[in-house]
């Protein structure tokens, strides 16, 4: 009898409940520029003691927020930044190609989970639009904004923008 209406379900064009896909997961992505940088005169200089001080603030910010797995670029900055709560949450941070924004935006996209990816002042603001919402442009002093973008099962974005301390 089982096999019999498998057989119909199929036949029908429906397919059993086993073998139906599921809907993709929320995805969530919190995005931040890296704190303030040292003007050590190099192109990969390390965190400023103000940046230092940020980031375990942000750390402190997203300690509860479910953050499945942080993302960096190479450079000393974005890691130094995600260094405190990746430490706080026992993860290694995942690296990302700044100039690769695209793929790297769907990757994003169909993950699941929450994902905080640390950027610069060029590259936040061009992801945010990637994902689906919209951004203005960073200045070289500016530290604090942030954006959280939600991605639904549904496939609805919503993007919320928000300061950091």
């Amino acid at each position: 009898m089982i096999r019999i209406l498998a057989a119909a379900l199929l036949f029908l064009g429906a397919a059993p409940v086993a073998a139906q896909e599921a809907a993709p997961p929320t995805t969530v992505i919190y995005l931040v520029r890296h704190a303030e940088k040292a003007d050590d005169g190099t192109g990969d200089p390390p965190l400023s003691e103000a940046g230092e001080r940020r980031a375990q603030a942000l750390a402190r910010m997203f300690a509860d927020a479910g953050v499945t797995a942080v993302h960096t670029t190479a450079y000393r900055r974005t890691r130094a930044t995600a260094a405190p709560i990746a430490a706080a949450l026992g993860m290694t941070p995942r690296e990302y190609d700044p100039r690769a924004l695209e793929a790297f935006a769907q990757r994003l996209t169909g993950a699941g989970g929450r994902h905080l990816v640390v950027g610069h002042s060029n590259t936040t603001p061009e992801l945010v639009r990637l994902l689906g919402g919209s951004a203005e442009p960073m200045s070289e002093d500016e530290y604090g904004r942030f954006y959280e973008v939600t991605i639904g099962a549904d496939g609805v974005r919503t993007v919320v923008l928000g300061y950091a301390p």
